[in-house]
């Protein structure tokens, strides 16, 4: 039997946390910005609104309905309300309270990999923190089998307006994943404005027509108590019926101000609310859901754990705050006498704006039951499967770098079983066009449940769609930004579940810049997995310009936590896939990105030493960025080459050569390692530098021509190596339909412009 006495005492205590949780999120900025010293004058920021209107919904889901098992992702400008639970709850030491936005110290947005208390996602990115719950909860019902545990997203309404929200919300597989939550953060502000029509009920029928249940708490317990009473009924609609400008100026009105405005002509309502003293009225005017501590939990409570559930939490920006309702209170500060004046408010000290709950209290024992309630269990990490170096085979006739990628993954079933069983391959509806289809034959595709293959007995199909929870494919919809938000996941269960995968993310490559953000805050946030853009660059001639990449090469320069190679030949795809692969899950990891192409090259071009040691040398070449594919006895230019240009460098050399110029032919896997060991050269990193001197020693130098198929200047930096004339080639705009030969002849990157480029420099 419920004892009303006891549930008041508690809901006593939650909101004494409550206002601790506010009290603490508010100071964490202030003292940032108003007591640390800034002796550069420039302002700290932080965003004590945006927090306020987020505290309630944090505290009652921290401290009555969590679970070890959820992981949330908390929205970016609520950091500080993070940080003020963790401190609460033990998680986080007082000294790094004074350190927002400090260096080394508490981070501007929740980040797994840089703040030093425990953050469940990363966030910061708008959109794209929100959607991660959604790729996290298949990453771990791929690991764990079947669902454990919610995957909380706590989201601001602004957020709706990305796209990427919407593009995972209508993945079809994402309607059967119970476990994911998301709440709105309602609060009707932008970063420049109140929002004047927010249009919530279309919100709340899109996610319904996508499967999710939808909840909405529009309003409190108090004002839900006056709509019963005698004019209630208009006083509902007259709220309903204003727009959000209008409410958010009422909140900013004195109790006599209020009064005569908020009626709106309506004679009910002006009587229902003079029988309310000032405080009544100020505060039901306030009493949203979202801040109503007890219709949250009976909204958590009716969560439907068959389907996703999104509930819609209508707040106040700023809520408790002087500040709150303002329509420029985005990132506007409480100044001195404010702090003062609210600490007593929230039962707090200015003075001592850190002090924990007094020992032995109610609030104390909350806080400390509701951390040995979170607490999880230590776990011991996995290492993961060793991967070979070499497969051992050296591909004959002729082959792409593309097909070599599906071979490799076969051959991986074969020769390292264990590694294969760690592989998960992920595509937005192109496994077939990218050569994964053997592949996905093999290993099946991946699904919450068992799902019948209708045309398993189609003697005419050639990808058989076995769909089960042992599949090692996912199928997406065609949706980038989905692919590598998954693959981001995927990357991350080394840390974040403690099984280590070997993820690898297939795209057409002119959509690799379409899904860069993403993937880069995926890496940022701790994942590890390979990118893998195929086909690319203008060598996809008869596609014409929409789907040939220029930029991608520079992407793989310039990505940090991330190694990029874009090999010539099939061997090369292999070793530095395999060499991509053993760098994955594991503490001193890292991503890949691997630029394929479908260009047919024969594979006899790569000269591949028979001798075991001299193959060995060339593997690590091959890994380490570069290797010397043709040495002439008298150099007298260098060609460095990269990706299906090789077959056109090796031609111009050949022709050279009977002119009488010496040509000696680097190949290029990796102008990003190549660049980094420049860099540790001249002192700027502390990397290896013997790939410099093996690929281009300073024995053989000579004026340089690059060329690549992607922009020029991604090799432009190799001419520093040894300080040398270099001429750049590459592709510098939009190409358009045709033959291989016509497109290369363009764009200036064939054989004759090769030569002609050559013969320039050596006789200018």
């Amino acid at each position: 039997m419920n004892d009303p006495v006891a549930a008041a005492t508690q809901s006593d205590v939650l909101e004494e946390v409550e206002r601790r949780v506010l009290w603490l999120s508010t100071a964490i900025v202030h003292h940032a910005n108003r007591v640390r010293p800034n002796p550069s004058g420039l302002k700290v920021g932080g965003h004590q609104a945006s927090s306020a209107s987020i505290a309630s919904i944090m505290t009652a889901l921290w401290f009555r309905h969590l679970g070890p098992r959820d992981r949330v992702s908390v929205k970016p400008h609520a950091s500080p309300v993070l940080h003020a639970i963790n401190y609460l709850l033990g998680e986080l030491d007082e000294r790094y309270l004074t350190t927002l936005r400090e260096f080394g110290g508490l981070q501007s947005y929740p980040s797994r990999t840089k703040d030093p208390d425990p953050v469940d996602y990363s966030t910061g990115s708008v959109g794209i923190g929100a959607t991660a719950p959604i790729w996290g909860a298949v990453a771990r019902r791929y690991v764990e089998g079947a669902p454990a545990g919610r995957q909380y997203s706590l989201v601001g309404d602004a957020e709706l307006d990305e796209g990427a929200v919407w593009e995972a919300i209508l993945d079809p597989g994402v309607a059967e994943l119970g476990e994911v939550v998301w709440i709105v953060d309602l609060n009707r502000q932008s970063l420049d404005r109140v929002v004047p029509y927010l249009a919530a009920h279309r919100l709340k029928g899109m996610f319904a027509a996508a499967g999710w249940q939808v909840l909405t708490l529009k309003y409190g317990r108090l004002l839900t108590e006056l709509f019963e009473r005698p004019g209630g009924e208009d006083l509902r609609a007259r709220i309903d019926a204003m727009p959000n400008p209008e409410y958010q100026r009422l909140l900013r009105c004195d109790a006599g101000e209020l009064r005569d405005r908020l009626p709106g002509g309506s004679e009910p309502v002006a009587r229902l609310i003079a029988t309310l003293d000032d405080a009544t009225l100020l505060a039901a005017l306030r009493n949203l859901g979202g801040h109503d501590l007890g219709t949250l939990g009976e909204a958590f409570d009716a969560i439907d754990d068959t389907r996703p559930t999104v509930i819609f939490a209508y707040t106040v920006k700023g809520h408790g705050l002087p500040s709150e309702g303002h329509p420029q209170n985005h990132s506007s500060l409480l100044t001195a006498d404010q702090i003062a004046e609210l600490a007593p408010r929230l039962g707090a000290d200015a003075d001592a704006p850190w002090a924990r709950f007094e020992d032995g209290s109610a609030a104390a024992r909350l806080c400390a039951e509701t951390a040995k309630r979170l607490r999880r269990p230590a776990a011991a990490p996995q290492a993961p499967p060793p991967v070979p170096d070499d497969i051992g085979r050296t591909p004959k006739g002729t082959a792409t770098t593309q097909a070599a990628l599906g071979r490799l993954l076969l051959d991986l079933t074969r020769e390292a079983p264990e590694a294969a069983a760690r592989v998960v391959t992920v595509s937005p509806d192109v496994s077939s066009s990218t050569n994964l289809g053997g592949w996905v034959n093999k290993v099946g595709v991946w699904s919450t449940s068992e799902r019948r293959d209708w045309f398993a007995d189609d003697g005419e199909t050639i990808l058989h769609w076995r769909e089960g929870p042992a599949g090692q494919h996912i199928e997406l919809g065609i949706a980038e930004t989905n692919l590598v938000g998954l693959l981001g996941e995927l990357g991350a269960t080394w840390s974040r579940w403690d099984r280590p995968l070997l993820p690898i993310g297939v795209l057409y490559d002119p959509f690799v810049g379409r899904a860069l953000e993403p993937w880069s805050f995926g890496i940022y946030a701790g994942g590890q997995s390979i990118l893998i853009g195929t086909p690319s660059g203008v060598t996809l001639a008869p596609e014409g310009g929409a789907h040939q990449s220029i930029v991608t090469p520079s992407i793989g320069v310039e990505q940090p936590g991330c190694v990029a190679y874009e090999p010539a030949f099939a061997l090369d795809t292999e070793w530095t896939l395999l060499a991509s692969m053993a760098r994955l899950g594991r503490p001193d990891g890292g991503s890949a990105y691997l630029r394929l192409s479908t260009r047919p090259v024969d594979q006899t071009l790569a000269d591949v030493p028979a001798d075991p040691a001299a193959r060995e040398r060339r593997r690590r070449q091959v890994v380490a960025g570069a290797y010397p594919l043709r040495r002439s006895a008298r150099p007298a230019v260098t060609v460095a080459a990269m990706g299906a240009l090789v077959p056109e460098a090796l031609a111009a050399a050949d022709r050279l050569e009977q002119a009488g110029v010496g040509t000696d032919v680097v190949c290029v896997t990796s102008p990003g390692l190549l660049f980094q060991a420049l860099r540790s050269r001249q002192g700027q990193d502390d990397g290896p530098t013997w790939i410099l001197d093996q690929a281009f020693p300073a024995s053989r130098a000579t004026p340089l021509v690059t060329v690549l198929d992607g922009h020029p200047h991604t090799l432009a930096f190799l001419g520093g190596v040894n300080n040398v004339p270099c001429t750049t080639l590459g592709v510098t705009a939009f190409g358009q339909s045709g033959s291989i030969e016509d497109v290369h002849r363009h764009h200036g990157i064939d054989t004759d412009s090769i030569i002609r480029a050559a013969l320039d420099l050596h006789s200018p």
